[in-house]
């Protein structure tokens, strides 16, 4: 029941974060559509939300407590930047406590900068982006990217350094901690190409690989959760 369950909520956000995508697509051309992605848009994370709180046997609470912030906030965050209002620094605000969530709980089972060289990549990485955009971005947003491209790196970071710390002890935490880490390189991805079409030039088709990669962070992220999957936690012993 619980695998069919699961299969469900994972059906339902499969299909919202579509009709998000196909709604922001044909909104593009004719407003006529701009329903769908206000529709499926934060249904889609509020799906994710679910999963995430109904996740079978959590690595912990204190672990899932925080990935649901980081998931709820990223659902304020969602609503914030589709609004008609220009919101952009709300969002920002919104996604950046996300992701400090996220950096909490991705600390509570192994010390932060656990892999140091994997928190220096990340963090070279959001560098060499910044560097990139930063003859593109207003004066007035400089100081709100560059702090939050500080935290989303470190938060990747730190989701690497995590995987490579339960890989090479091989304990149980190691297939949930390279979900997350997984999650948080689609996250990195998903504002890479969000701030190089907002800021630097007009990507085609930039909702579809924005929202694909974001929705499939947060997926990941919600299914780091669970210690093992439902048909594991099923299975005979």
């Amino acid at each position: 029941m619980a695998i069919l369950h699961q299969r469900g909520l994972n059906f339902a956000t499969l299909c919202l974060a579509l009709g998000a995508i196909a709604g922001g697509l044909l909104a593009e051309d004719t407003s006529d559509w701009l329903w769908l992605h206000w529709v499926c848009k934060p249904l889609a994370t509020a799906v994710v939300f679910w999963i995430a709180w109904r996740a079978p046997a959590p690595i912990s609470s204190r672990y899932r407590q925080w990935v649901l912030g980081g998931i709820g906030l990223s659902l304020v965050g969602d609503v914030l930047l589709m609004l008609p209002q220009d919101l952009f620094v709300e969002g920002l605000v919104a996604f950046l406590f996300a992701h400090l969530c996220f950096l909490v709980a991705l600390s509570t089972d192994v010390r932060f900068g656990v892999r140091p060289l994997a928190l220096l990549g990340s963090l070279a990485y959001g560098a060499l982006t910044l560097w990139s955009l930063w003859p593109s971005v207003p004066e007035e947003l400089q100081l709100p990217v560059v702090v939050y491209t500080v935290v989303l790196a470190t938060m990747g970071g730190q989701a690497m350094g995590r995987a490579w710390q339960h890989a090479l002890q091989r304990d149980a935490l190691a297939n949930p901690a390279w979900l997350a880490a997984c999650g948080a390189v689609l996250f990195m991805a998903s504002d890479t190409l969000l701030a190089w079409n907002r800021f630097r030039i007009s990507l085609p088709w930039a909702v579809l690989w924005v929202l694909a990669a974001y929705y499939g962070a947060l997926w990941l992220l919600a299914r780091s959760i669970a210690s093992a999957e439902p048909d594991e936690l099923n299975s005979p012993p």
